[in-house]
């Protein structure tokens, strides 16, 4: 398994955990040596998590064997079906779109795709979503409203790509008509951070009745890197910058920004992503029964007050 540097430790001693455990054989001393092992690494997980500071917190967003939305929908959905294609320039694979059942239910799932690979990433563009992502999104999720489906989104971006192309496809106005779209859609909507959530590439998917975020997930108008290189012309000062910008899960939920913070198995969703989808399931099919009590038009004067809100101080 990928490491973050100050897993290091932890990773090294569950190494020599499962080279005893191949060599143990029945052997008592070697029993007696694995079980001490076993407790010094649950004592060693307990003090790094205590330690972790804000930057170490937004590398696990970022960690290289992070579930991505394709795992949870492996592990949370059935009968997934994916649609491509916005009908207007092209398909974006950074963007998975369509529909699934949840519980025999069927819901629409839209999400940010980041890849695991060179290759994986280089398809995906790192979860960075062109244009046609976003329009393929909104094309989905009105579907979902013609047919009266719940719209379940999941937020895991760096930000929409900014590159010439990009641009030229019209990508702020594919964003706007996005956030238009999920605030006019008559059905239950329910966004979750999964992992990253960058700028308007991710207020594009979140915007719903309820947002969820995962404990070790971050929230912000940019990311650290692009922030310390605006502010400081050095985007070696994002830790600095991480500091400043209220960006974990915890922040957000203070802040209001988000209504629930989703806990992560020990250790972070990555040590154990068949309990993450487990928790993250339960977390959905809670909100969803919820909100499916609501009358469209409480549901749209709620979802309109909840973003007005945002950001307003006495």
């Amino acid at each position: 398994m990928a490491h973050l540097d100050f897993e290091k430790p932890l990773v090294e001693l569950e190494s020599r955990i499962r080279e005893l455990r191949s060599a143990a054989d029945g052997d008592a001393a070697i029993d007696a040596q694995i079980a001490e092992l076993e407790a010094r690494a649950s004592t060693l997980q307990q003090d790094l998590l205590g330690d972790l500071g804000v930057w170490e917190k937004v590398q696990l967003s970022r960690h290289p064997e992070r579930p991505y939305f394709l795992d949870y929908l492996e592990r949370i959905f059935d009968d997934v079906l994916e649609l491509h294609g916005d009908r207007v320039f092209g398909d974006d694979p950074a963007v998975v779109a369509g529909f699934a059942r949840l519980d025999g239910e069927s819901v629409c799932v839209v999400g940010h795709q980041k890849g695991r690979t060179t290759k994986q990433k280089q398809h995906r563009n790192f979860g960075m979503a062109h244009p046609e992502g976003y329009r393929k999104a909104q094309r989905v999720m009105e579907l979902a409203a013609r047919y009266g489906r719940p719209v379940l989104t999941f937020i895991d971006t760096p930000g929409a790509y900014p590159g010439l192309g990009a641009e030229e496809r019209g990508q702020s106005e594919a964003i706007g008509a996005s956030i238009l779209a999920m605030a006019e859609l008559p059905v239950p909507v329910i966004a979750t951070v999964i992992g990253e959530g960058g700028s308007g590439g991710a207020l594009a998917l979140g915007v719903a009745e309820r947002v969820l975020m995962l404990q070790y997930a971050t929230y912000s108008v940019i990311t650290p890197e692009g922030c310390a290189s605006i502010l400081w012309r050095d985007g070696a000062r994002g830790p600095e910058a991480a500091q400043q910008l209220r960006l974990l899960a915890a922040d957000a939920e203070r802040l209001g920004i988000v209504d629930k913070v989703v806990s992560e198995p020990v250790g972070g969703a990555h040590r154990d992503p068949g309990d993450a989808a487990r928790r993250l399931g339960a977390a959905l099919r809670r909100e969803l029964g919820e909100l499916r009590s609501w009358s469209v038009s409480d549901r749209l004067d709620r979802r309109y007050a909840r973003f007005r809100g945002i950001g307003q101080h006495a």
